[in-house]
């Protein structure tokens, strides 16, 4: 079967998710008042599909794996982001293990694909069939 698109991958996916969830509870109060901690955690959360993506956008497992290590950093500072707003009440505790457990989830996922990654033939074929 494969992986043909992005889309498909459960690292990315996850991410995604996880990058939804962030942008739609800073879209109210009180997280939506806090101006700089808004804009990082959502830049965060974004940075990690960017960065998934274009590294699956460069064909090659070694380039795929660096932009994956530079989303796992992402998801981590988004983590880090999710401590914070449950501290300063932004989240519930409900919803603060919820997303804690959805960021644990991506980056379990993009660690798994990164440790493939770095298993492959650096040189060798690209990584997924991008013809769609």
């Amino acid at each position: 079967m494969g992986v043909h698109r992005v889309e498909d991958m459960v690292a990315w996916q996850l991410a995604f998710e996880l990058e939804k969830e962030v942008y739609a509870f800073t879209a109210s109060k009180p997280a939506w008042s806090d101006f700089k901690f808004r804009e990082q955690i959502r830049d965060s959360s974004a940075s990690a599909t960017r960065n998934t993506a274009e590294g699956f956008g460069r064909f090659r497992p070694r380039d795929h794996a660096h932009f994956l290590s530079i989303a796992h950093a992402s998801l981590d500072e988004t983590k880090s982001g999710l401590h914070t707003a449950h501290h300063r009440g932004y989240l519930t505790t409900v919803e603060y293990r919820r997303l804690l457990r959805l960021a644990i989830r991506a980056l379990a996922a993009n660690a798994g694909l990164i440790k493939y990654l770095r298993g492959c033939d650096p040189g060798g074929p690209p990584f997924g069939d991008h013809s769609d």
